[in-house]
Order: C-alpha cells, then structure tokens, then sequence
C-alpha cells in the first residue's frame, strides 16, 4: 500500500485508513514499506540470478512452518519404546503414517533443506560472478556468510532428530572431530555432546538448538542482511552504482521501485520454483538417496555401522576437504589439519571482499584469468562434493587432494590474478 492510497483513506474517512493512520502513529509502517519496498530503487537490469535472494527467504519461511508442524508430534527422546524403537524414530514414523497430512509436511521440511542449499549456493554464486561482495556491500557479504555458517549447523542438527542410522553415525563422527582440537578438544567433545556417548541427552540439545536457538539467530542475520543491502543499495549485473547517477529529484537514473516491479517479478520465480519443489516433494522426496538417504530409514543401532558413513550432499565438498588431509605434518596429526582446512574452506568466504584487487565488479568485464580461476573453482567444488559421497580410496583421495589445493588457491592467489588481469572498462550507465 502506497502513500497515494493512504491519503485516499484518509481524505474518504474509511475504518481502513483510520486503522492505518493509528498505527502509523505509533509504528514507523509505512516507513519501512517505503524505505524497503515502494521507494526503495534497485537497478532496472536485474537478470535470472537475482530470484534466488528472494528465493531462499520463501525456503526460510517453509523451513519454519512446517517445523513448527514436525514440533507438535516429534518427540526427542532416544529411549527404547516397547517396540525395542527409539521414540524419537518412532516418532518420525507416526507422523508419516498417522498424522493428518503429517507425510506431506515432513517431505516439505526434508526437501525444503536441500531446497535452501540450492537456492543458497546459486546466490553465492550470483555474488561471485557480480561482485556483490566489493565495496560498498562487505557488509552485505559477511551477513550473507552468517547466514550460510547458520544454515549448516541448523542442517545438521536437523539431520540428527530422526535418529535414523546415518543421523547417529553422522552426529558420530563429526561431533568426534571436535576431540581433535589440542588441550581442550574432548572436554570439548563431551560438553558438546552432554555425555560420555551420543545419545538422549546430545538428541536433546540439538533439538533445543535447531528448534529455538539457530533459527532466531537466523531470523535476525537474515533482517540485518536484509538492512545492510537496502542501506547501500544492490549490485546489478554491471556492477555500476545506480546511486552515482541521479535526477533533480534524487532518484537514480537506473533505478526502479522494488514494488511493484521487482515483486511481480518475483512471484514468477517463486511459481516456477514451487512447481519444480512440488515434482520433487510429490514424485521423488528422497531425491534419489540425496536428500533422504537410505540407511536413516532404519532406526539408531550404536552396535550395527552402516557400511559408508557420509553427510547429506551440501556438506559433501567440505567432508573431501576433511579426508584430503592425511599427512601427519608440523606435529599436527592429519585428523586436526583435515579439520583445520574443513573450517577454512568455509571461513574464507569471509575475506573475499579484501582478496578481489580488480578494478570492475562483474564478470562481464573481468579478463580470462578471473574466468579461469572461477571455472577451475566450480570444477574443483563439484568433484569435491561428488568423491565426499563415495568411499576414499587411494586414487579419490588424490584426486580430493588436487582439487582442495585448487579450491584454496582461488581465494590465496586472487590478489594477484584478480591485479594482473585485463578488464574491459565499466560503462558509465547500466546497460540492461
């Protein structure tokens, strides 16, 4: 709702506009309606890429819904029930087969958070490939980065709760690398876990996080991502600031308002994207073993291993990066290196707006040596996520080792192919 219809309520004395008037006076509404939707102006050649922003915000709100369905019958308790099942397995079962409607909202949330690291990965490298992370949106960039280090730990301690097979093996051997971190790393390993092994009360407490903790965290990287990009304004797939060129009313050249243009289009990505999510919810939810894996079909059993323990595929490119470490060096074993590196190839991320010395944004105008890296990292990423899934071998952990040291100089050599590199001058203007 606009300023213009507020004066219509206004001057036609409505309950409507009544309504509207009190609570503006007393909440700044229209002010945030105007300052992050009506009046606020983002560049007019927005392309594909830019749905997924909005893309995952849906997913988010998804994820909260139906979890908040999944709360009212799970129960964390991994107990024996009579059945010799733990109850929160059980529990699991009962609402796919009992619950009103309990299969659909399960397969949603299941689907839903291999759905978040699609759309996430794609705005990632939307940010890549644009610049979104350079002066003036570091800022931008590093909320956004919260949000990815969130969305992981809310990942995992989701996969926990059905305490399947691969739940309690997964939480088994990543809450185990925290015992390699020198001094404090198993004081660490049990506080983490609440007790000497894995069982109700580390169900509990990942429970406690994923349901309360992270997705209020969440919540509030996601407004401050939000602020952060409406306070400098958004990229655009020329990488030229829209707010350098204004008319004699302050109004960008470039620009339009958000609403109703960018909302409109908008809901036709948000409609091609729930007609895909709808296929894969309806027709194949265990996205072939990927998204519901094969082995958490079957209850917790701390005596049976499942013959390959690996994380869901979004976890996949940074588990290779974990076993590419295998060489005891520095008087650092190869268990705390893998972890070490493990952590880095996330945390990197954080530094990228001060690795990039190149004098344009976007890749429309980068030379060959950034195109080139970009494609050797992509390449690297998607092995590395691809050998996580298998079981190593000599030659995969080769092959694991070659595309980790790929994948790290993207990022370490990048203040020197990004200096070297012939770009094409930006425009003055977008060029649509």
């Amino acid at each position: 709702m606009g300023a213009a219809n507020v004066d219509k309520y206004k001057s036609n004395g409505s309950t409507a506009g009544d309504l509207l008037e009190w609570v503006d006076a007393r909440f700044p509404l229209m002010a945030l309606w105007n300052e992050h939707l009506a009046k606020y102006y983002a560049p007019k050649n927005f392309n594909f890429w830019y749905f997924f922003g909005s893309l995952a915000l849906l997913v988010l709100v998804i994820q909260i819904v139906t979890g908040i369905f999944l709360v009212m019958h799970y129960k964390p308790d991994a107990s024996l029930n009579a059945s010799g099942v733990p109850v929160a397995f059980a529990s699991v079962e009962y609402i796919m087969r009992d619950v009103p409607w309990g299969w659909l909202i399960r397969y949603l949330h299941s689907t839903g958070a291999s759905a978040f690291f699609v759309v996430v990965y794609l705005h990632m490298y939307r940010g890549l490939i644009y610049g979104s992370y350079r002066k003036p949106r570091e800022l931008v960039w590093i909320f956004g980065v919260m949000i990815f280090l969130a969305l992981m730990g809310e990942a995992f301690m989701g996969y926990l709760l059905p305490w399947g097979q691969m739940s309690y093996w997964g939480a088994q051997v990543i809450l185990n690398l925290f015992s390699a971190i020198p001094l404090v790393g198993n004081e660490l390993t049990l506080w983490i876990r609440g007790d000497y092994v894995i069982g109700d009360a580390t169900l509990n407490r990942m429970f406690s996080l994923h349901v309360i903790a992270v997705p209020l965290v969440l919540i509030g990287l996601v407004a401050a991502h939000i602020i952060a990009l409406h306070e400098v304004g958004s990229n655009n797939p020329d990488g030229v600031e829209i707010k350098k060129k204004k008319d004699e009313h302050g109004i960008p050249l470039d620009g339009i308002p958000f609403h109703p243009y960018y909302t409109v289009k908008d809901i036709v990505g948000v409609v091609v994207f729930l007609m895909a999510f709808s296929v894969i919810v309806f027709f194949m939810p265990e996205g072939g073993g990927y998204f519901l894996e094969y082995n958490n079909f079957f209850p917790a059993d701390p005596l049976v291993t499942p013959p390959h323990i690996a994380p869901v595929w979004y976890f996949t490119p940074y588990y290779s990066i974990l076993r590419a470490n295998t060489v005891n060096f520095f008087w650092i074993d190869a268990k705390l290196w893998g972890v070490i590196f493990m952590g880095l190839g996330v945390m990197i991320f954080f530094f990228l707006p001060w690795l990039d010395r190149s004098p344009v944004k976007s890749i429309r105008y980068r030379g060959p040596l950034f195109k080139g890296a970009l494609g050797i990292f992509l390449v690297s990423f998607f092995i590395l996520g691809y050998l996580g899934m298998l079981a190593p071998t000599p030659g995969r952990t080769l092959v694991s080792q070659i595309c980790t040291i790929l994948y790290f100089a993207f990022f370490l050599l990048m203040p020197i192919y990004t200096a070297l590199d012939k770009c094409k001058p930006e425009p003055e203007r977008v060029t649509g």
